[in-house]
C-alpha cells in the first residue's frame, strides 16, 4: 500500500542565517479565498484603480500602523490590502544596534507579526477570517526589494490577473 500523505517541505533557506537582521516579503490570505478585506474599483483603468477597503481591511491597516508606531526592532515598509489577501515587506532591524552581541532569532519574529495582525483582525472582526499558514521570501538584494516593492504598487492595477483572483 503506497503512502498518500504528501511531503511536507521546509520552508526555511539551508544556507540564510536568520539571526540577520533583513527584509522579508509576506503574503497573508484570507480562508477559502473570500473577498472580505477590499473590493478594486476601476480594474483595467491604471490612473483610475483604486482600492476599497471593508471593515476588515481596515483592520489590517490599524494593526501595521500600530506595528509601525510601536516597535523599534520591526517596520512594515510596503503593503498593499487586496480583496483576498495582503502583501507586504517587513523590515527587521536590530533595536540594540547589537550591542548585546547575542543572536536575535529573526525567524521568530516574522510569525509573531504575522500572528499578531491575524489575532488583532480576527478578534476585532468577531470571525477567523484567514487561512492556516502565509508566504514569505526573503528580500536577498536590492533588485529584489525594489521588484516586490513594484509588484505591490500595480497588484491593484493587475487584480483580475492575479492567482489569487475568484470569478
Amino acid at each position: 500500500m503506497q503512502n498518500d500523505i504528501p511531503v511536507r517541505k521546509h520552508p526555511r533557506l539551508k544556507e540564510y542565517d536568520y539571526n540577520q537582521n533583513g527584509a522579508y516579503y509576506i503574503t497573508l490570505c484570507v480562508k477559502d479565498r473570500r473577498e472580505v478585506l477590499s473590493k478594486i474599483v476601476g480594474r483595467g483603468i491604471p490612473d483610475a484603480t483604486y482600492i476599497q477597503l471593508s471593515e476588515y481591511g481596515k483592520n489590517v491597516i490599524e494593526a501595521i500602523e500600530y506595528i509601525n508606531n510601536r516597535s523599534r526592532e520591526l517596520s512594515i515598509d510596503k503593503y498593499v490590502v487586496m480583496p483576498n489577501h495582503v502583501h507586504f515587506i517587513a523590515i527587521i532591524k536590530d533595536s540594540d544596534g547589537g550591542a548585546s552581541g547575542k543572536p536575535r532569532p529573526t525567524n521568530a519574529i516574522i510569525p509573531k507579526l504575522v500572528s499578531s495582525i491575524k489575532r488583532y483582525t480576527n478578534k476585532v472582526s468577531g470571525s477567523k477570517i484567514w487561512q492556516r499558514s502565509y508566504h514569505d521570501h526573503i528580500i536577498r538584494d536590492d533588485i529584489d526589494y525594489l521588484q516586490i516593492w513594484q509588484y505591490i504598487d500595480e497588484n491593484p492595477q493587475a487584480w483580475s490577473e492575479d492567482c489569487y483572483y475568484t470569478v
